[in-house]
């Protein structure tokens, strides 16, 4: 682990590569899973202020699924998350492009400029998950079999977690923040 600021991450943000690969996946990290998108306490309000905008950029089932169980819930781990089609589908904001790609309703809300919130940040983040503890965050990558073609294109871009991830990571801790990784991973790259 390397410490930054109130951070300790996972050197395998430095050595692992790592790019979403859409066409191969199909987005099934809004798909797969036994809970929804986890969300920060913060994120709430968010996700209340902005529904009556997002709204027109889901499917009927996500909108239904919003409307019986709540625009978020607590999970089995006590955590908050994003509601799910029939408690074990795809997130309730998931919606499909023209290729049948799994994508966020929030994202093309805030892409087409109806909102200010692109979208949780844990999926912003992802494949980098946090635990948060009392002093520290914990910032890891997170290896999940669906993301199998995203590792290997990282592999043949020759791109780290940590770079893919540059504009999410400044965004949840801030540009210091994101410098300084880049200065370690220069210098701990530079030592292998």
């Amino acid at each position: 682990m390397i410490a930054i600021q109130d951070t300790l991450v996972s050197e395998h943000l430095l050595e692992k590569q790592f790019v979403c690969d859409l066409e191969k996946c199909k987005g099934a990290c809004c798909v797969a899973g036994v809970s929804g998108a986890p969300l920060n306490e913060d994120e709430l309000p968010q996700l209340d202020a902005i529904y009556e905008s997002v709204k027109p950029y889901l499917t009927e089932r996500g909108i239904a699924a919003i409307e019986a169980q709540g625009r978020y819930l607590v999970d089995a781990d006590g955590e908050y998350v994003t509601p799910l089609i029939n408690e074990v589908e795809e997130c309730a904001y998931t919606i499909y492009n023209e290729k049948g790609i799994a994508m966020c309703g929030i994202e093309k809300a805030y892409n087409e400029k109806k909102i200010n919130w692109q979208k949780p940040i844990s999926c912003h983040l992802y494949p980098v998950r946090i635990t948060k503890y009392k002093a520290y965050d914990a910032v890891n990558y997170e290896k999940w079999s669906v993301c199998k073609p995203a590792c290997k294109l990282g592999e043949t871009l020759q791109v780290p977690v940590y770079k893919f991830l540059a504009n999410a990571l400044t965004r949840k801790y801030g540009k210091d923040w994101y410098d300084e990784l880049c200065h370690v991973a220069n210098h701990y790259n530079g030592r292998k």
